[in-house]
């Protein structure tokens, strides 16, 4: 009787524990697999909670949101330019992210957060040819 109650309490306390949040490491780089001015991986899949930790591997770059490409509610972020940056991601959606000085050249990336709810209006976003190829590349990878 002791070992059922045990195990049933071992049970309850399984399903009732928290998933453990992840940090997704981004590169901030000036040369990468896809060309010069991209961060590397140029998608990320996320899950509500997770942080998305920007590195600063290369110096002159930031991370910072794109007006039109965040779920409702989610505030802008921008991170300051040469230092890492932590994003924790808690609603579900598309958010568009750039590096301000690069965003011309094609720097920006897609980070998907669970369900993509918001991605019809994200890709309505209009963006200059380069930033424009890339978002492409990295829709046709939002599940």
């Amino acid at each position: 009787m002791l070992k059922t109650k045990l195990m049933t309490l071992a049970a309850a306390v399984m399903i009732g524990a928290p998933a453990f949040a992840e940090t997704i490491e981004v590169q901030m780089l000036n040369r990468g697999d896809d060309g010069s001015m991209v961060f590397e991986p140029a998608y990320v899949a996320a899950q509500p909670g997770d942080t998305i930790h920007f590195v600063a591997t290369d110096k002159s770059h930031n991370a910072e949101s794109i007006d039109g490409m965040l779920p409702d509610g989610v505030e802008a972020f921008k991170g300051d330019i040469s230092k890492d940056f932590d994003l924790l991601v808690e609603a579900e959606g598309v958010y568009g992210v750039k590096c301000l000085p690069h965003y011309a050249l094609g720097m920006v990336m897609v980070i998907q957060v669970g369900e993509a709810v918001n991605l019809e209006a994200a890709q309505a976003v209009t963006h200059p040819r380069k930033p424009a190829e890339r978002f492409e590349a990295a829709f046709a990878l939002v599940q």
